[in-house]
């Protein structure tokens, strides 16, 4: 690099970097690549769970924590990820995070036993914890006007687009090749987006006096979480002494409840900013996130396993079946932005999750018949897909709109935990259907039991959009 403030050397402040980005397509590649990383193998690993299970004898218990083993650390840390780039750099903890991916993503392809795979899928979720909320700031900082639009709007597209490719190419992979391969998959990804921000990114800062991070909270939220996601998880297995789950349960309610009185105290400096609940709009569309996200990540994880162990799917037809809720999404969400902005988020958000809950209640028509895609799979498919597509754009729009504009990077943050949580809380539930391994009756039994418990959360999260959620919200 020939300037002064070339990218390996330069700490700019957001603002100073905006003016100054030298390589604006370098690093949108960077940021898009690493935070494919997480949109991939948050969607990849779910068509490989049955082969997963049957590789390394995984009981019910151990498949949900497959699963749960990311995302438990993802929710938990992705508040103090994105905090972290204000005292030490957002290039510098973006390439940290892709450092432990990919790290993790070697311990996992190499796994022979359950345990060391969980312990390499938490560690991966720590990794995208610290990659994903600084792959948007490296734009933030990096993009100005227009221009920043655009960035960001190519950094969703394809990461809709790796969403949707993730299963079907995951599926294809664990057919041909095995189920290890899926997690190679993501090095030459890593590489390429770590090489990148080390050539082209600049490292920039925010140079705010006084910013404390809230580790106290992050520990806290972090063992709330897995204490009741253990107990949740370990109450599928049969037989199981129930004094150590209701014990664990009990724990991590107490350890919630003192995260939450920290973080009121701690006020603006607190990891999740509980201030902002005192607009209503915003407690509206966090109780929608929770309800809404815990029944759709109860979905993606349950159907490709539902398809491929009671219906005779092959992989690959399995994460073909899930294409419409990302494609639709990725379509619908421009024009929803639009009519959102004219009629408002409430109305919206409301029809929209509860056009949800009517897809989710479609799935207890599915049969073990491996030729139901079209009658009983696709029509469920497409209502959910339909109305997450109408409450995508509003949502955000309303995350945005119900807080000051000081505070609009907590709020999203917020928002983004909450969806997390939702999906982790949902896919511990789980356990109770895995579990029914007996027949393939038993297995959509318990699936169509699971389906009409989202029925009941998409509700619900309609139904708090609907009474909190203002018809405006500020501008």
């Amino acid at each position: 690099m020939n300037s002064a403030l070339g990218p390996r050397d330069a700490n700019l402040s957001g603002a100073a970097l905006s003016r100054v980005c030298l390589h604006p397509k370098a690093t949108l590649a960077a940021s898009t690549l690493g935070s494919s990383l997480a949109f991939i193998d948050g969607s990849v690993v779910n068509v490989a769970l049955p082969a997963l299970g049957r590789n390394l004898h995984a009981s019910a218990e151990g498949i949900t924590w497959i699963v749960s083993a990311y995302l438990l650390t993802l929710s938990a840390l992705i508040l103090l990820g994105g905090a972290l780039c204000d005292q030490y750099g957002r290039r510098r903890v973006f390439m940290i995070g892709i450092s432990l991916f990919l790290a993790a993503s070697l311990v996992c392809a190499a796994a022979p036993s359950l345990p060391v795979i969980l312990a390499g899928r938490s560690i991966q979720g720590i990794g995208a914890a610290l990659l994903m909320p600084n792959s948007l700031a490296i734009l933030g900082a990096g993009f100005e006007g227009e221009a920043k639009g655009k960035a960001i709007g190519t950094w969703a597209g394809i990461g809709a687009l790796a969403s949707a490719a993730g299963p079907v190419l995951g599926g294809w992979l664990v057919e041909t090749v095995g189920w290890r391969s899926i997690f190679l998959l993501n090095l030459p990804v890593g590489a390429a987006a770590a090489w990148l921000a080390w050539a082209y990114v600049a490292e920039s800062h925010d140079q705010r006096p006084g910013a404390e991070l809230d580790v106290l909270g992050a520990l806290l939220i972090t063992a709330a979480l897995g204490l009741l996601t253990w107990a949740l998880s370990a109450a599928s297995k049969q037989g199981s002494d129930p004094s150590p789950i209701v014990a664990a349960a009990a724990a991590g309610i107490v350890l919630l409840v003192v995260f939450l009185l920290v973080e009121f105290k701690r006020g603006q400096k607190a990891l999740m900013p509980l201030f902002l609940m005192n607009d209503s709009s915003f407690i509206g569309v966090t109780l929608l996130t929770f309800f809404l996200y815990a029944a759709l990540g109860g979905l993606i994880v349950l159907l490709p396993y539902v398809l491929i162990r009671a219906c005779g799917y092959s992989p690959v037809a399995a994460g073909a079946a899930m294409l419409p809720i990302p494609i639709l999404i990725s379509l619908g969400s421009r024009v929803m932005g639009k009519i959102a902005a004219r009629v408002g988020s409430r109305l919206p958000l409301g029809i929209g999750a509860l056009i949800v809950a009517f897809g989710l209640g479609l799935y207890v028509r599915v049969s073990s018949d491996p030729g139901n895609y079209w009658t009983e799979v696709l029509p469920a498919t497409l209502a959910v897909a339909v109305g997450m597509a109408i409450c995508v754009a509003p949502l955000t729009t309303t995350v945005i709109g119900s807080v000051d504009a000081d505070h609009v990077g907590a709020a999203s943050g917020v928002n983004s935990a909450v969806a997390r949580i939702g999906g982790l809380i949902a896919t511990a539930l789980l356990g109770f259907v895995f579990a029914a391994q007996g027949s393939r009756d038993a297995l959509l039994f318990s699936a169509h039991v699971a389906a009409i418990i989202g029925v009941a959360a998409a509700a619900t999260g309609g139904a708090c959009a609907l009474i909190f959620i203002r018809q405006s919200t500020k501008d």
